[in-house]
């Protein structure tokens, strides 16, 4: 398990919170073989924020927690993750009892129309791919909570977009370059 522990917001890590963080986050090496872990711990104004990124294997987990107490904030943010893990798990086994095939994708059809000025960039975010089948991409949306989820297919090799259309279903954006 390789665990990183960053500073941000003039915020100071004590030895006695790493060695926290290190003990409860071992506890997570239960499910993985492999795993990446990244902490981010930041105060803002009279808040301090912990921002917890579990990798593995193509797959990620996350969860941030802001309060008043960055101790507080690690017993809020682990049972989060570890909620998310085996909800995971539970969804892999299901599917794999179920025998499902995969889906056949649509392609994104893009909506031609008129665009005025574009907002600057509010947030800048940097991830390394990792091959990923469909089928862990779809629950990656669904874990995280985002609309859509950018990977490398591991059967193609080629970097995909995979989406959550209004209607529920779910699009693929096979890039060609």
């Amino acid at each position: 398990m390789k665990i990183e522990i960053l500073e941000r917001g003039g915020y100071q890590v004590s030895q006695h919170l790493e060695r926290i963080l290190n003990e409860k986050l071992a506890k997570l090496q239960k499910y993985f073989d492999d795993v990446n872990v990244k902490v981010v711990c930041s105060k803002m104004a009279k808040q301090e924020k912990l921002e917890i990124t579990v990798t593995s294997k193509g797959l990620m987990y996350r969860s941030e927690v802001t309060s008043d107490n960055m101790y507080n904030n690690i017993d809020i943010a682990l049972p989060k993750l570890e909620k998310q893990i085996v909800r995971n798990r539970e969804k892999k086994m299901a599917i794999k009892a179920k025998g499902s095939k995969q889906v056949n994708f649509l392609p994104f059809e893009f909506i031609k129309g008129d665009v005025e000025e574009l907002p600057s960039i509010y947030k800048q975010k940097t991830f390394e791919l990792e091959p990923l089948l469909i089928d862990d991409a779809r629950f990656a949306i669904e874990r995280l909570g985002h609309d859509f989820y950018v990977f490398l297919n591991a059967e193609t090799g080629k970097i995909n977009i995979i989406y959550k259309r209004k209607d529920g279903k779910f699009g693929l954006i096979d890039l060609v370059y």
